[in-house]
């Protein structure tokens, strides 16, 4: 329990009390050291300075600049400016030449490549994969299984305007019809028809599924987009299905999800995101991961 009684002074340190006691044990008035008060006090001079030194103060429309102006923002920004300069120096020819200009310049060439394996790691590796290599979904670029054309130009392209991206008026446009949801087949055609697409590509059938019902529902429903032979249309941008390649898997499960609810995935317009000199790059270094025509 705590009282307050006179202030003593104690018998063995000499310092006096607060007259505080609790339960007997009483608290010394020991101050601060003095080291301490002189730094606390230094902090609060330091602190004052800085206010008025670095900007610090908010407001209601803004901040107080201080005298030198300094600011972190305006610190990176000076860094960006730095750094465009720089580049605008070392890719002064990357602007002007054409993807193909590029790729015949051995200089031209490793500039593109070392700026593009960059962006292709910020922007394209989330859903490519850090080696191109793709996913289930999305595009392995490592092989020549190009939907929409692999030469430089249908690259830069693709990468431009994206796929089926409606922010961008000239994107790629393809759909495919889902055949189950829509009504258009019935379940025993789906897997007819599924069976046929998996001997394309010499994959077993499923069992007991007349094969040659699904090449009549095939050429009456799919051909004219994936032309009579199942090798694609580019104008399209229709799978070749003879290959084994199959975006979204070549299993039945896969197929008959395919057929019977579509797959029209999309991919961004990379043109109001990026400068045309990182767009070409990135065509240039896709086409160089192996599979370019």
């Amino acid at each position: 329990m705590a009282t307050n009684e006179k202030i003593q002074v104690d018998s063995v340190t000499g310092q006096t009390t607060t007259g505080h006691e609790w339960d007997g044990i009483r608290e010394l008035n020991t101050p601060l050291p003095r080291w301490w008060l002189w730094t606390f006090y230094a902090c609060i001079l330091f602190s004052i300075g800085y206010w008025v030194v670095y900007p610090a103060w908010p407001g209601i429309s803004g901040f107080t600049h201080g005298l030198l102006g300094q600011s972190s923002r305006g610190d990176v920004a000076v860094d960006v400016a730095a750094i465009q300069a720089q580049r605008a120096v070392t890719e002064a020819g990357l602007k002007d030449a054409t993807v193909d200009q590029i790729a015949a310049d051995k200089k031209l060439l490793g500039l593109a490549l070392a700026h593009g394996k960059a962006a292709f790691a910020e922007d394209c590796a989330p859903c490519h994969g850090a080696g191109g290599q793709g996913g289930k979904g999305y595009r392995n670029l490592t092989n020549e299984d190009w939907l929409w054309g692999g030469k430089l130009d249908d690259i830069l392209q693709t990468v431009t305007h994206g796929i089926r991206d409606y922010t961008d008026k000239d994107t790629r446009q393809s759909a495919m019809p889902a055949f189950g949801a829509m009504g258009v087949l019935k379940s025993d055609e789906i897997k007819q028809v599924v069976s046929y697409v998996r001997t394309l590509s010499k994959l077993p059938p499923e069992a007991g599924v007349d094969v040659a019902a699904g090449q009549k529902i095939f050429a009456d429903n799919c051909a004219v987009c994936h032309g009579d032979d199942g090798k694609g249309k580019r104008e399209f941008g229709s799978a070749n299905l003879t290959d084994g390649l199959q975006l979204y898997g070549g299993d039945i499960k896969d197929l008959t999800y395919t057929v019977t609810n579509a797959r029209n995935s999309t991919m961004p317009a990379w043109g109001a995101r990026l400068d045309p000199v990182t767009l070409k790059t990135l065509a240039v270094f896709v086409h160089n991961l192996g599979a370019g025509e």
